[in-house]
């Protein structure tokens, strides 16, 4: 308990110390820097979410690197535990935003820099929201950015993984970008499993990416049970 309790303390001290590089974002902004203000954004995110993985002591194996294609991509992973985020932040090639509960949203600072990054918040309660993020979502990926996505809606909090929401196929349907599917396990040790921080070894498998052009139609309609079968075998 003792860990979690200073895991939390370092959470929040360290995002207090996000206020200094947020400070310098915005004169980037103001000096019309965007390219420097992109490179601060990913250095940032980037070791605030090493950092607090490293905290719980636990070691990230990943594989697959050489999969990821070139431009912008969605990346489709399970939800096993609350450390998805930042493990996928910290140790996944490129800047990215999530599709993430709109609870985020809610806490100070780290909202913040979710939003710089693109990061869109999704009430699972409201259909009307949902569907209105899923088109937000097609929009950025359009306009270049690169997204994580959850469809299982919800924290697995270890296996079998739920059933996958089709709409969340959409964002990639509609877009035309290539879709990434990733294997997370382990990452509910970390939390979930005792309602404590855990050190736990984390495997995060990067698979083949689905180019949506080689798709048929009868394919696209079928999308996601095909991500989610690719997926599971990553266990």
């Amino acid at each position: 308990m003792i860990h979690t309790i200073l895991w939390f303390i370092a959470f929040g001290v360290y995002l207090i110390m996000t206020l200094i590089p947020d400070f310098r974002y915005w004169i980037l902004g103001k000096m019309g820097m965007k390219e420097k203000q992109e490179k601060l954004l990913y250095k940032v995110t980037t070791k605030w979410a090493r950092t607090m993985v490293k905290l719980t002591g636990s070691s990230i194996n990943v594989t697959g690197e050489e999969n990821i294609p070139e431009g912008n991509v969605l990346f489709v992973s399970n939800h096993q535990g609350n450390f998805d985020i930042p493990v996928l932040m910290g140790y996944l090639p490129k800047g990215k935003g999530f599709v993430a509960k709109i609870e985020l949203e809610k806490i100070p600072i780290l909202s913040g820099w979710m939003k710089k990054l693109g990061c869109l918040f999704l009430d699972r309660k409201d259909p009307r929201q949902s569907l209105k993020v899923i088109i937000e979502g097609i929009d950025l990926l359009k306009k270049g950015h690169t997204l994580v996505v959850f469809p299982e809606g919800t924290r697995s909090k270890g296996n079998p993984m739920a059933e996958f929401k089709k709409g969340s196929m959409k964002l990639a349907t509609k877009s035309g970008v290539p879709i990434v599917p990733v294997t997370i396990d382990g990452t509910y040790r970390m939390l979930e499993e005792k309602n404590k921080i855990k050190k736990a070894n984390v495997n995060v498998k990067i698979h083949a990416p689905i180019y949506m052009n080689d798709l048929t139609k009868e394919e696209k309609n079928d999308l996601s049970n095909k991500v989610y079968n690719i997926i599971q075998s990553g266990f």
